[in-house]
């Protein structure tokens, strides 16, 4: 796990002022979401953290640690992007293992790695297969086995799931959930989907025209909103409907597990 910290960033491209002195703390194994309209700033945020844009000005702290200067591959973070990125001309086997390959590591680790994560996101059945032979789903899970599989101390998420339609979405919002739930890594996802924030956040971030204009858990954007992108948003309300209802099951499924004597599972989310 990491912290991040981000202390009055500023990315400016020309006369365009992207991002405008933010700063966040983001705790170890927190899930926080950056939600705004497009042209908000919260992809370009989220790159300056990979390490893919350097900041105007401004200092990324990981672990409290300066990496304005780190190429995006010391940083120990790992990315999924909106578009899956995935080589067409490589199965779902060696899409997953490149950067295990990179860094000269033996076959047989190599080998036991890409199962390991196949069988966490459900893609066993698809290793021999090539790219353009999967749906957009399973696409979006190779991406996340191949973000995996390198282990990193922080998963950044730009807008995954934006290209898959409705049920998938929500299945793979879930599997996003259960992930961060399993490993407990810091997890920092971008979307403009207000209901996808609302599912998944520990705390959401709300952006406007470069600006942080609110930061808080899911019940606090929702019911004390400072401005009109949060002040009752239908999506909001169904992500909280959503989110409550997770919450509930979990803990009839932990009082079942107490009545019969098991009292070491616990509701993955409060």
């Amino acid at each position: 796990m990491a912290r991040i910290e981000l202390l009055n960033l500023h990315k400016s491209f020309g006369a365009v002022h992207a991002v405008k002195n933010l700063t966040l703390s983001i705790e170890e194994g927190e899930f926080v979401v950056l939600v705004g309209p497009s042209g908000c700033g919260k992809t370009t945020t989220l790159r300056m953290i990979a390490g893919f844009e350097d900041p105007t000005s401004g200092e990324i702290r990981i672990d409290g640690r300066v990496v304005n200067d780190l190429e995006p591959r010391d940083r120990g973070l790992g990315m999924v992007f909106q578009s899956h990125a995935l080589f067409p001309h490589k199965n779902v086997a060696q899409n997953i293992e490149f950067g295990l390959r990179m860094k000269k590591m033996p076959l047989e680790e190599r080998v036991r790695r890409v199962r390991e994560v196949a069988e966490m996101v459900r893609i066993m059945h698809l290793l021999d297969k090539m790219p353009g032979q999967c749906s957009g789903g399973e696409s979006q899970r190779v991406a996340l086995a191949r973000t995996l599989v390198t282990n990193p101390s922080t998963f950044l998420l730009d807008e995954p799931l934006s290209s898959l339609d409705a049920k998938l979405r929500r299945e793979l919002r879930a599997e996003c959930d259960r992930l961060h739930a399993e490993l407990r890594r810091t997890f920092i996802y971008v979307t403009h989907d207000q209901e996808e924030a609302m599912t998944l956040a520990d705390r959401i971030v709300v952006m406007r025209v470069g600006e942080v204009v609110q930061i808080g858990s899911p019940m606090e954007i929702y019911s004390k909103p400072v401005n009109q992108f949060g002040a009752k948003a239908p999506d909001f309300a169904i992500g909280l409907k959503r989110r409550e209802a997770a919450v509930q099951a979990q803990t009839q499924l932990h009082i079942w597990h107490i009545v019969l004597g098991d009292c070491d599972r616990r509701p993955q989310r409060n």
